[in-house]
Protein backbone atom coordinates (compact mmCIF):
# COMPACT_ATOMS: atom_id res chain seq x y z
CA UNK A 1 0.00 0.00 0.00
CA UNK A 2 1.18 3.72 -0.67
CA UNK A 3 1.25 5.61 2.57
CA UNK A 4 -1.99 7.59 1.38
CA UNK A 5 -3.67 3.75 1.26
CA UNK A 6 -2.43 3.18 4.46
CA UNK A 7 -4.46 6.14 6.09
CA UNK A 8 -7.78 5.53 4.28
CA UNK A 9 -6.92 1.76 5.58
CA UNK A 10 -6.64 2.76 9.87
CA UNK A 11 -10.24 4.48 9.05
CA UNK A 12 -11.79 1.59 7.91
CA UNK A 13 -12.54 -1.68 9.77
CA UNK A 14 -10.12 -4.34 8.86
CA UNK A 15 -10.76 -6.49 5.30
CA UNK A 16 -12.41 -3.39 3.94
CA UNK A 17 -10.28 -2.08 1.99
CA UNK A 18 -8.21 -4.73 -0.64
CA UNK A 19 -5.36 -4.32 -2.87
CA UNK A 20 -4.98 -8.12 -3.25
CA UNK A 21 -4.26 -7.90 -7.68
CA UNK A 22 -6.47 -11.13 -8.04
CA UNK A 23 -9.15 -10.20 -6.45
CA UNK A 24 -9.17 -6.31 -7.40
CA UNK A 25 -9.03 -7.91 -11.15
CA UNK A 26 -12.59 -9.20 -10.35
CA UNK A 27 -13.98 -5.86 -10.19
CA UNK A 28 -12.78 -4.40 -13.15
CA UNK A 29 -16.18 -5.19 -14.95
CA UNK A 30 -19.83 -5.45 -14.59
CA UNK A 31 -21.72 -7.79 -16.80
CA UNK A 32 -21.13 -5.43 -19.64
CA UNK A 33 -17.26 -6.85 -20.04
CA UNK A 34 -16.37 -3.29 -20.90
CA UNK A 35 -12.75 -3.97 -22.96
CA UNK A 36 -11.83 -0.42 -21.76
CA UNK A 37 -12.15 -0.52 -17.88
CA UNK A 38 -9.36 0.28 -16.17
CA UNK A 39 -7.31 -1.06 -13.05
CA UNK A 40 -8.09 0.48 -9.58
CA UNK A 41 -5.87 1.39 -7.09
CA UNK A 42 -7.78 -0.93 -4.29
CA UNK A 43 -11.37 -2.48 -3.79
CA UNK A 44 -13.07 -1.28 -0.53
CA UNK A 45 -16.24 -3.26 0.44
CA UNK A 46 -18.18 -0.87 2.57
CA UNK A 47 -19.99 -2.23 5.65
CA UNK A 48 -21.89 1.20 6.70
CA UNK A 49 -22.37 4.61 5.55
CA UNK A 50 -19.71 5.68 7.35
CA UNK A 51 -17.53 3.57 5.48
CA UNK A 52 -18.65 5.24 2.59
CA UNK A 53 -17.82 8.47 3.89
CA UNK A 54 -14.81 7.98 4.85
CA UNK A 55 -13.60 6.67 1.32
CA UNK A 56 -15.17 9.40 -0.56
CA UNK A 57 -14.00 11.86 1.77
CA UNK A 58 -10.43 10.60 1.45
CA UNK A 59 -10.83 10.34 -2.55
CA UNK A 60 -12.20 13.99 -2.58
CA UNK A 61 -8.50 14.86 -0.59
CA UNK A 62 -6.54 13.02 -2.84
CA UNK A 63 -8.69 13.66 -6.13
CA UNK A 64 -8.93 10.20 -6.26
CA UNK A 65 -12.38 8.79 -8.81
CA UNK A 66 -14.60 6.56 -6.99
CA UNK A 67 -16.67 4.10 -8.90
CA UNK A 68 -19.37 2.87 -7.05
CA UNK A 69 -20.69 -1.16 -7.92
CA UNK A 70 -23.31 -3.22 -6.38
CA UNK A 71 -23.94 -6.82 -7.37
CA UNK A 72 -21.94 -6.41 -10.70
CA UNK A 73 -24.74 -7.41 -13.20
CA UNK A 74 -24.99 -4.08 -14.74
CA UNK A 75 -25.22 -4.33 -18.58
CA UNK A 76 -23.81 -0.93 -19.78
CA UNK A 77 -20.18 -0.36 -18.30
CA UNK A 78 -22.14 1.56 -15.43
CA UNK A 79 -19.41 0.41 -13.28
CA UNK A 80 -16.17 0.04 -14.99
CA UNK A 81 -12.90 0.59 -12.73
CA UNK A 82 -11.38 3.60 -13.93
CA UNK A 83 -7.20 3.56 -13.93
CA UNK A 84 -5.91 4.42 -10.53
CA UNK A 85 -9.49 5.12 -8.96
CA UNK A 86 -11.16 3.59 -6.43
CA UNK A 87 -14.02 0.57 -6.50
CA UNK A 88 -16.49 1.58 -3.62
CA UNK A 89 -18.76 -2.19 -3.22
CA UNK A 90 -21.90 -1.65 -1.34
CA UNK A 91 -22.37 -5.73 -1.40
CA UNK A 92 -22.04 -6.27 2.58
CA UNK A 93 -24.36 -3.52 3.28
CA UNK A 94 -27.47 -5.70 3.42
CA UNK A 95 -29.73 -5.04 6.23
CA UNK A 96 -33.93 -4.67 6.15
CA UNK A 97 -35.83 -3.51 8.15
CA UNK A 98 -40.06 -3.99 6.94
CA UNK A 99 -42.77 -1.99 8.12
CA UNK A 100 -46.02 -3.82 7.25
CA UNK A 101 -48.00 -0.61 8.98
CA UNK A 102 -46.90 1.66 6.79
CA UNK A 103 -46.00 -0.83 3.73
CA UNK A 104 -42.33 0.32 3.39
CA UNK A 105 -38.95 -1.08 3.91
CA UNK A 106 -35.51 0.48 4.44
CA UNK A 107 -33.08 -1.34 3.02
CA UNK A 108 -29.44 -1.38 2.50
CA UNK A 109 -27.70 -1.17 -1.49
CA UNK A 110 -26.29 -4.74 -1.37
CA UNK A 111 -29.36 -6.84 -0.60
CA UNK A 112 -30.55 -8.69 -3.88
CA UNK A 113 -34.03 -8.11 -5.46
CA UNK A 114 -34.78 -11.31 -4.77
CA UNK A 115 -34.02 -11.26 -1.02
CA UNK A 116 -36.28 -8.09 -0.72
CA UNK A 117 -38.88 -9.89 -2.39
CA UNK A 118 -38.55 -12.67 -0.16
CA UNK A 119 -38.04 -10.30 3.04
CA UNK A 120 -41.59 -8.14 2.25
CA UNK A 121 -43.41 -11.73 1.18
CA UNK A 122 -43.21 -12.72 4.96
CA UNK A 123 -45.50 -10.01 5.48
CA UNK A 124 -47.74 -10.41 3.01
CA UNK A 125 -46.62 -7.66 1.01
CA UNK A 126 -44.94 -6.89 -2.55
CA UNK A 127 -41.76 -5.57 -3.92
CA UNK A 128 -42.71 -5.28 -7.69
CA UNK A 129 -39.88 -4.24 -10.14
CA UNK A 130 -38.62 -7.67 -11.36
CA UNK A 131 -35.29 -7.14 -13.37
CA UNK A 132 -34.51 -10.31 -15.49
CA UNK A 133 -31.26 -10.49 -13.24
CA UNK A 134 -33.32 -10.24 -10.24
CA UNK A 135 -32.20 -13.20 -8.44
CA UNK A 136 -28.53 -11.80 -8.91
CA UNK A 137 -28.60 -7.81 -8.93
CA UNK A 138 -28.95 -5.82 -5.99
CA UNK A 139 -31.30 -3.11 -4.79
CA UNK A 140 -29.09 -0.14 -4.68
CA UNK A 141 -28.08 -1.31 -8.38
CA UNK A 142 -31.25 -1.11 -9.77
CA UNK A 143 -31.79 2.49 -8.39
CA UNK A 144 -28.55 3.49 -9.64
CA UNK A 145 -30.11 2.61 -12.75
CA UNK A 146 -33.42 2.84 -12.42
CA UNK A 147 -33.92 -0.69 -13.55
CA UNK A 148 -37.27 -2.01 -14.78
CA UNK A 149 -38.41 -5.46 -15.84
CA UNK A 150 -40.96 -7.71 -16.40
CA UNK A 151 -44.12 -6.32 -14.64
CA UNK A 152 -43.56 -2.81 -14.98
CA UNK A 153 -45.93 -2.50 -17.63
CA UNK A 154 -48.31 -2.12 -15.25
CA UNK A 155 -46.37 -1.72 -11.72
CA UNK A 156 -43.83 0.40 -13.04
CA UNK A 157 -40.23 0.83 -12.12
CA UNK A 158 -37.53 1.03 -9.51
CA UNK A 159 -38.28 5.12 -9.41
CA UNK A 160 -41.94 4.56 -8.82
CA UNK A 161 -40.98 2.93 -5.39
CA UNK A 162 -38.35 4.67 -3.83
CA UNK A 163 -39.35 6.82 -1.49
CA UNK A 164 -36.37 7.78 0.03
CA UNK A 165 -33.13 7.43 0.57
CA UNK A 166 -29.45 8.07 2.31
CA UNK A 167 -26.81 9.28 0.17
CA UNK A 168 -23.02 9.80 0.07
CA UNK A 169 -22.70 13.17 -1.68
CA UNK A 170 -18.98 13.78 -3.19
CA UNK A 171 -17.61 15.73 0.08
CA UNK A 172 -18.45 13.04 2.39
CA UNK A 173 -21.57 14.57 3.77
CA UNK A 174 -24.73 11.98 4.28
CA UNK A 175 -27.89 13.57 3.58
CA UNK A 176 -31.52 11.94 4.20
CA UNK A 177 -33.89 12.48 1.34
CA UNK A 178 -38.12 11.64 1.44
CA UNK A 179 -38.78 8.90 3.60
CA UNK A 180 -41.77 6.68 4.39
CA UNK A 181 -44.46 9.10 3.23
CA UNK A 182 -46.85 8.16 -0.03
CA UNK A 183 -47.72 11.86 -0.44
CA UNK A 184 -44.85 14.10 0.09
CA UNK A 185 -44.07 17.32 -2.10
CA UNK A 186 -41.98 19.71 0.35
CA UNK A 187 -39.03 20.99 -1.05
CA UNK A 188 -37.15 20.09 -4.82
CA UNK A 189 -37.30 16.50 -5.77
CA UNK A 190 -34.42 15.74 -4.85
CA UNK A 191 -34.89 11.43 -4.60
CA UNK A 192 -35.85 11.47 -8.32
CA UNK A 193 -32.82 12.89 -9.18
CA UNK A 194 -30.48 10.22 -7.55
CA UNK A 195 -32.51 7.45 -8.62
CA UNK A 196 -31.22 6.39 -12.50
CA UNK A 197 -27.85 8.83 -11.91
CA UNK A 198 -25.53 5.97 -12.45
CA UNK A 199 -23.75 7.06 -9.33
CA UNK A 200 -22.19 10.19 -10.79
CA UNK A 201 -24.08 12.68 -7.84
CA UNK A 202 -23.84 10.25 -5.04
CA UNK A 203 -23.15 7.17 -3.40
CA UNK A 204 -26.45 5.30 -2.05
CA UNK A 205 -25.91 3.76 1.45
CA UNK A 206 -30.18 3.09 2.34
CA UNK A 207 -33.51 3.28 0.60
CA UNK A 208 -36.58 3.35 1.41
CA UNK A 209 -38.97 1.52 -0.80
CA UNK A 210 -42.72 1.41 -0.85
CA UNK A 211 -44.77 -1.71 -0.81
CA UNK A 212 -48.13 -3.11 -2.09
CA UNK A 213 -50.36 -6.17 -1.35
CA UNK A 214 -49.37 -9.26 -2.57
CA UNK A 215 -49.55 -9.86 -6.70
CA UNK A 216 -53.29 -11.64 -6.82
CA UNK A 217 -52.45 -15.22 -8.54
CA UNK A 218 -51.40 -14.85 -12.23
CA UNK A 219 -53.26 -16.39 -15.32
CA UNK A 220 -51.27 -17.15 -18.54
CA UNK A 221 -51.45 -17.03 -21.86
CA UNK A 222 -48.55 -17.84 -24.95
CA UNK A 223 -49.08 -17.22 -28.88
CA UNK A 224 -46.71 -17.82 -31.13
CA UNK A 225 -46.73 -16.49 -34.93
CA UNK A 226 -45.47 -16.77 -38.31
CA UNK A 227 -44.23 -13.35 -38.62
CA UNK A 228 -42.90 -10.72 -36.03
CA UNK A 229 -44.79 -7.83 -38.08
CA UNK A 230 -47.78 -10.13 -36.41
CA UNK A 231 -46.56 -10.68 -33.21
CA UNK A 232 -45.98 -6.49 -33.20
CA UNK A 233 -49.41 -6.12 -34.13
CA UNK A 234 -51.13 -8.37 -31.42
CA UNK A 235 -48.43 -5.98 -28.77
CA UNK A 236 -50.81 -3.12 -29.55
CA UNK A 237 -54.45 -4.86 -30.22
CA UNK A 238 -53.97 -6.06 -26.87
CA UNK A 239 -52.28 -2.58 -25.04
CA UNK A 240 -54.69 -0.59 -27.19
CA UNK A 241 -57.11 -1.78 -24.33
CA UNK A 242 -55.90 -3.73 -21.80
CA UNK A 243 -52.71 -3.30 -19.33
CA UNK A 244 -51.52 -6.23 -19.12
CA UNK A 245 -49.61 -7.68 -15.65
CA UNK A 246 -46.62 -8.47 -17.75
CA UNK A 247 -46.23 -8.50 -21.84
CA UNK A 248 -42.94 -9.89 -23.48
CA UNK A 249 -41.76 -10.75 -27.02
CA UNK A 250 -39.24 -13.00 -28.30
CA UNK A 251 -37.99 -13.49 -31.51
CA UNK A 252 -37.06 -16.91 -33.41
CA UNK A 253 -33.36 -16.71 -32.30
CA UNK A 254 -34.33 -16.10 -29.16
CA UNK A 255 -36.35 -19.06 -28.65
CA UNK A 256 -34.02 -21.24 -29.88
CA UNK A 257 -31.80 -20.24 -27.43
CA UNK A 258 -33.66 -20.74 -24.64
CA UNK A 259 -34.52 -24.25 -25.86
CA UNK A 260 -31.66 -25.63 -26.39
CA UNK A 261 -30.73 -24.44 -22.89
CA UNK A 262 -34.58 -25.53 -21.27
CA UNK A 263 -35.51 -28.11 -23.60
CA UNK A 264 -39.35 -27.26 -22.36
CA UNK A 265 -41.01 -27.72 -26.14
CA UNK A 266 -41.00 -24.12 -27.41
CA UNK A 267 -42.28 -23.88 -31.07
CA UNK A 268 -38.62 -23.71 -32.59
CA UNK A 269 -40.70 -22.84 -36.17
CA UNK A 270 -42.18 -19.56 -34.71
CA UNK A 271 -40.96 -16.50 -35.74
CA UNK A 272 -42.24 -14.84 -32.73
CA UNK A 273 -43.61 -15.80 -29.44
CA UNK A 274 -45.74 -13.37 -27.20
CA UNK A 275 -45.84 -14.01 -23.34
CA UNK A 276 -48.50 -12.22 -21.59
CA UNK A 277 -50.02 -12.83 -17.89
CA UNK A 278 -52.83 -11.22 -16.19
CA UNK A 279 -53.26 -10.99 -12.22
CA UNK A 280 -56.76 -8.65 -12.33
CA UNK A 281 -58.96 -10.27 -9.40
CA UNK A 282 -61.58 -12.44 -9.09
CA UNK A 283 -62.88 -13.32 -12.58
CA UNK A 284 -61.40 -10.42 -14.31
CA UNK A 285 -58.07 -12.68 -14.90
CA UNK A 286 -59.52 -15.25 -17.21
CA UNK A 287 -61.46 -12.03 -18.94
CA UNK A 288 -58.52 -10.08 -19.64
CA UNK A 289 -56.55 -13.32 -21.04
CA UNK A 290 -59.87 -14.17 -22.88
CA UNK A 291 -59.24 -11.15 -24.48
CA UNK A 292 -55.66 -11.17 -25.39
CA UNK A 293 -56.15 -14.65 -26.98
CA UNK A 294 -58.46 -12.87 -29.24
CA UNK A 295 -56.20 -10.27 -29.87
CA UNK A 296 -53.26 -12.61 -31.03
CA UNK A 297 -56.09 -14.52 -32.83
CA UNK A 298 -56.94 -11.48 -34.70
CA UNK A 299 -53.35 -11.37 -35.80
CA UNK A 300 -53.23 -14.16 -37.16
CA UNK A 301 -51.23 -15.96 -34.19
CA UNK A 302 -50.43 -19.53 -35.60
CA UNK A 303 -50.91 -21.15 -31.89
CA UNK A 304 -52.70 -19.58 -28.52
CA UNK A 305 -52.16 -21.60 -25.32
CA UNK A 306 -53.86 -20.10 -22.31
CA UNK A 307 -53.91 -21.97 -18.45
CA UNK A 308 -55.06 -20.30 -15.03
CA UNK A 309 -52.11 -22.92 -13.48
CA UNK A 310 -48.83 -21.17 -11.18
CA UNK A 311 -46.58 -23.34 -12.24
CA UNK A 312 -47.41 -23.63 -16.06
CA UNK A 313 -46.96 -19.90 -16.19
CA UNK A 314 -44.34 -19.92 -14.28
CA UNK A 315 -42.68 -21.98 -16.07
CA UNK A 316 -43.22 -19.43 -19.12
CA UNK A 317 -42.13 -16.54 -17.14
CA UNK A 318 -38.11 -18.97 -16.21
CA UNK A 319 -38.20 -19.54 -20.21
CA UNK A 320 -38.40 -15.40 -20.99
CA UNK A 321 -35.97 -15.04 -17.90
CA UNK A 322 -33.53 -17.38 -19.17
CA UNK A 323 -32.88 -15.83 -22.81
CA UNK A 324 -30.02 -13.60 -22.10
CA UNK A 325 -28.35 -16.68 -20.31
CA UNK A 326 -29.11 -18.50 -23.08
CA UNK A 327 -28.39 -16.17 -26.04
CA UNK A 328 -24.64 -15.57 -24.09
CA UNK A 329 -23.75 -19.75 -24.75
CA UNK A 330 -23.75 -18.63 -28.39
CA UNK A 331 -20.82 -16.21 -27.93
CA UNK A 332 -20.09 -12.67 -26.58
CA UNK A 333 -22.64 -10.10 -26.37
CA UNK A 334 -23.50 -6.83 -27.20
CA UNK A 335 -26.46 -5.66 -25.20
CA UNK A 336 -29.09 -3.08 -26.12
CA UNK A 337 -31.96 -1.51 -24.27
CA UNK A 338 -33.42 0.34 -27.05
CA UNK A 339 -37.36 1.87 -26.03
CA UNK A 340 -39.56 3.76 -28.92
CA UNK A 341 -42.87 4.80 -28.30
CA UNK A 342 -45.66 1.76 -28.86
CA UNK A 343 -47.07 2.73 -32.19
CA UNK A 344 -43.10 2.26 -33.15
CA UNK A 345 -42.50 -1.23 -32.36
CA UNK A 346 -43.22 -3.20 -35.36
CA UNK A 347 -40.89 -0.69 -37.04
CA UNK A 348 -38.17 -0.91 -34.49
CA UNK A 349 -37.94 -5.08 -34.58
CA UNK A 350 -38.02 -4.80 -38.40
CA UNK A 351 -35.04 -2.42 -38.39
CA UNK A 352 -33.18 -4.09 -35.91
CA UNK A 353 -33.59 -7.46 -38.65
CA UNK A 354 -32.71 -4.99 -41.49
CA UNK A 355 -29.42 -4.15 -39.53
CA UNK A 356 -28.24 -7.54 -38.34
CA UNK A 357 -28.76 -8.50 -41.98
CA UNK A 358 -26.81 -5.36 -43.39
CA UNK A 359 -24.23 -6.01 -40.32
CA UNK A 360 -23.76 -9.68 -40.73
CA UNK A 361 -24.24 -10.68 -37.40
CA UNK A 362 -26.74 -12.13 -35.51
CA UNK A 363 -29.16 -10.28 -33.63
CA UNK A 364 -31.82 -12.11 -30.83
CA UNK A 365 -34.55 -9.65 -29.81
CA UNK A 366 -36.41 -10.30 -27.00
CA UNK A 367 -38.63 -7.58 -25.27
CA UNK A 368 -40.90 -5.76 -22.78
CA UNK A 369 -42.89 -5.15 -25.48
CA UNK A 370 -45.68 -4.03 -23.20
CA UNK A 371 -44.54 -0.69 -22.61
CA UNK A 372 -41.79 -0.80 -26.04
CA UNK A 373 -38.78 -1.69 -24.17
CA UNK A 374 -36.43 -3.57 -26.59
CA UNK A 375 -33.57 -5.88 -25.62
CA UNK A 376 -31.72 -6.82 -29.16
CA UNK A 377 -28.54 -9.02 -28.13
CA UNK A 378 -25.48 -8.45 -30.81
CA UNK A 379 -23.53 -11.93 -30.74
CA UNK A 380 -20.10 -12.04 -32.17
CA UNK A 381 -16.42 -13.68 -31.64
CA UNK A 382 -14.10 -11.32 -30.03
CA UNK A 383 -11.06 -13.15 -31.53
CA UNK A 384 -12.81 -11.89 -34.93
CA UNK A 385 -11.68 -8.55 -35.31
CA UNK A 386 -14.18 -7.83 -38.24
CA UNK A 387 -17.19 -9.66 -36.91
CA UNK A 388 -15.82 -7.49 -33.85
CA UNK A 389 -16.12 -4.12 -35.71
CA UNK A 390 -19.60 -5.39 -37.63
CA UNK A 391 -20.96 -6.22 -34.13
CA UNK A 392 -19.92 -2.31 -32.84
CA UNK A 393 -21.83 -0.93 -36.06
CA UNK A 394 -24.82 -2.45 -35.34
CA UNK A 395 -25.04 -1.58 -31.53
CA UNK A 396 -24.79 2.23 -32.59
CA UNK A 397 -27.24 1.46 -35.90
CA UNK A 398 -29.87 0.12 -33.55
CA UNK A 399 -29.64 3.10 -30.95
CA UNK A 400 -29.67 5.76 -33.97
CA UNK A 401 -32.65 3.76 -34.90
CA UNK A 402 -34.62 3.98 -31.92
CA UNK A 403 -33.69 7.83 -32.06
CA UNK A 404 -34.83 8.30 -34.54
CA UNK A 405 -37.84 6.75 -33.91
CA UNK A 406 -38.20 9.30 -31.46
CA UNK A 407 -37.44 6.53 -28.90
CA UNK A 408 -34.75 6.05 -26.12
CA UNK A 409 -31.06 4.62 -26.08
CA UNK A 410 -31.68 2.58 -22.36
CA UNK A 411 -35.43 2.14 -21.17
CA UNK A 412 -33.53 0.20 -18.40
CA UNK A 413 -30.12 -0.97 -18.10
CA UNK A 414 -28.59 2.92 -17.81
CA UNK A 415 -26.21 4.63 -20.36
CA UNK A 416 -22.57 3.70 -18.25
CA UNK A 417 -19.77 3.96 -20.74
CA UNK A 418 -21.07 1.89 -23.59
CA UNK A 419 -23.80 4.37 -24.09
CA UNK A 420 -22.52 7.86 -23.14
CA UNK A 421 -21.13 8.81 -26.93
CA UNK A 422 -24.90 8.76 -28.36
CA UNK A 423 -26.59 10.46 -24.99
CA UNK A 424 -26.11 13.93 -26.41
CA UNK A 425 -28.09 12.64 -30.06
CA UNK A 426 -31.00 11.98 -27.76
CA UNK A 427 -31.25 14.65 -25.50
CA UNK A 428 -29.86 17.91 -27.32
CA UNK A 429 -27.33 20.25 -26.70
CA UNK A 430 -29.64 22.31 -23.72
CA UNK A 431 -30.05 19.11 -21.97
CA UNK A 432 -26.47 18.28 -22.44
CA UNK A 433 -25.67 21.35 -20.75
CA UNK A 434 -28.22 21.35 -17.85
CA UNK A 435 -27.00 17.83 -17.14
CA UNK A 436 -23.73 19.12 -16.79
CA UNK A 437 -24.27 21.59 -14.64
CA UNK A 438 -26.23 19.26 -12.17
CA UNK A 439 -22.95 17.50 -12.16
CA UNK A 440 -21.00 20.03 -11.89
CA UNK A 441 -22.78 21.88 -8.80
CA UNK A 442 -22.87 18.42 -7.12
CA UNK A 443 -19.14 16.92 -7.79
CA UNK A 444 -17.20 19.77 -8.44
CA UNK A 445 -13.98 17.56 -8.87
CA UNK A 446 -15.61 14.86 -11.15
CA UNK A 447 -15.02 11.82 -8.61
CA UNK A 448 -17.98 10.14 -8.84
CA UNK A 449 -17.85 7.43 -11.29
CA UNK A 450 -16.02 9.51 -14.12
CA UNK A 451 -16.86 8.71 -17.43
CA UNK A 452 -20.57 7.15 -16.56
CA UNK A 453 -23.58 8.90 -18.94
CA UNK A 454 -21.06 12.14 -18.94
CA UNK A 455 -17.58 11.84 -20.73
Amino acid sequence: MTADLTALAAELPGGVLVTDPDIVAGYRQDWAADPDAGTPLAVVRATSTEDVQAVVRWAAAHRVPVVPRGAGSGLSGGSSAVDGGLVLSTERMRAITVDPVTRTAVVQPGLLNVEVKQAVAEHGLWYPPDPSSFEICSIGGNAATNAGGLCCVKYGVTTDYVLGMQVVLADGSAVRLGGPRLKDVAGLSLTKLFVGSEGTLGVITELTLKLIPAQPPRSTMVASFATVDAAAEAVLAITRTLRPAMLEFMDQASIGAVEDSLRMGLDRSARALLLAQSDAPGGAAQEEIAAMVAACESCSATEVFATDDPDEGEAFTAARRAVFPAVQALGSLLLEDVGVPMQALPILIAGVEAIAADCAVRICVVAHAGDGNTHPLIVFDPDDADETARAQRAFGEVMDLAIRLGGTITGEHGVGRLKRDWLPNQLGPDVMALTRQIKNALDPDGILNPGAILS
